[in-house]
């Protein structure tokens, strides 16, 4: 096969339409991401599944946004529900990585290899509450702590897990789905924010940008699209060196034709761009200005593919087991 575009996209519905088809034979994104749109029942999306990779190659990711709580695709009454990260907030860490194994198991066994969480975002007062449960909480330590347990779980349930939002989206007071947040914290205080990443730095998840405007870092460029910011805190003093996909480019926090918003992002410094509406002609156009994908950018996506290939074998535990030891630790926390 040829080398895939830099490019996750989304499809419209529960099947592959043959225009969807045609389009992944021709303009062949590296993989798909998956909304409740696309979500019918176990078979239907195992057959979905299936069906992208029969048109990318077996190891095309299918991503999901499968954090629990208020952002979880895949829900009752065909899969369980699962409970946000604030829950574990101040538990044992065992809890929550038997809690994200369990996740995990319930996405592997749908095809759905790539998994978009934890979130390491901070939980402050004052700031919108886009984020709110779905931190592990306002402390640096406690959200790298929990969250090196989530990724931990999600890599033993054999996904790969993907942090979000770096540098951190905890300080906006804005939706960036809705329009582009600016955070005009001093540089010393969005220590705090870069903290959890750094921490995970190293995890072998990938992870995904903020469409956050900081003022101390880019005055000009939301992180997403900022090469100063990518280049100098994400990759430099952070030190991720993983893959690093921009969030939904068609969130309205960026401004711009589809194809000039993921041409920008790649060039800033973003290994993948994501759009996710399935809207045909917005996703031929994001195809169309994503450069192929780098040969930087496959060997980070093999090493995060080994990382959890390694910390699959063997650990995956019975369901059951897993998750009366979950709600164990969180009962004795209490």
């Amino acid at each position: 096969m040829s080398t895939p575009r830099a490019a996750i996209i989304g499809l419209s519905g529960p099947v592959l339409l043959a225009e969807e088809a045609a389009m992944l034979r021709r303009l062949r994104p590296l993989g798909a991401i998956l909304f409740a749109r696309n979500l019918r029942d176990p078979a239907q999306l195992a057959a979905l599944t299936a069906a992208i990779r029969e048109e990318l190659g077996a190891e095309a990711p299918v991503l999901i946004d499968q954090e629990g709580g208020r952002v979880a695709r895949l829900r009752p009454p065909h899969w369980p529900a699962f409970p946000p990260a604030a829950t574990f907030e101040g538990r044992p860490a065992g809890a929550a990585e038997a809690n994200a194994t369990l996740l995990g198991l319930e996405c592997a066994a749908m095809g759905l290899d790539v998994v978009c969480a934890p979130v390491l975002d901070l939980r402050l007062h004052g700031a919108h509450d886009i984020i709110g449960d779905r931190s592990f909480g306002a402390a640096p330590e406690e959200v790298a702590r929990l969250g090196a347990a989530w990724v931990a779980g999600l890599q033993a349930a054999g996904t790969i897990p993907v942090i979000k939002h770096i540098p951190g989206h905890g300080r906006a007071t804005a939706d960036s789905h809705l329009e582009l947040p600016r955070v005009a914290a001093a540089r010393a205080v969005l220590e705090a924010d870069l903290a959890p990443f750094r921490a995970l730095a190293g995890s072998g998840a990938w992870a995904m940008t903020a469409h956050i405007l900081y003022t101390a870092l880019d005055a000009e460029r939301p992180a997403t699209l900022s090469p100063q910011v990518i280049a100098g805190v994400i990759r430099g003093e952070i030190g991720f060196d993983g893959v690093l996909v921009s969030d939904d480019l068609a969130m309205r926090a960026l401004q711009g034709p589809p194809g000039g918003l993921a041409s920008a992002a790649l060039a800033a410094g973003c290994d993948l761009v994501l759009h996710c509406t399935g809207e045909l002609g917005e996703t031929v156009a994001v195809l169309e200005g994503s450069a192929p994908l780098t040969d930087r950018a496959a060997l980070r996506l093999a090493a995060a593919r080994e990382a959890t290939r390694l910390a699959s074998q063997g650990r995956a535990d019975d369901p059951a087991a897993l998750a009366a030891r979950r709600d164990a630790l969180l009962r004795e926390a209490a």
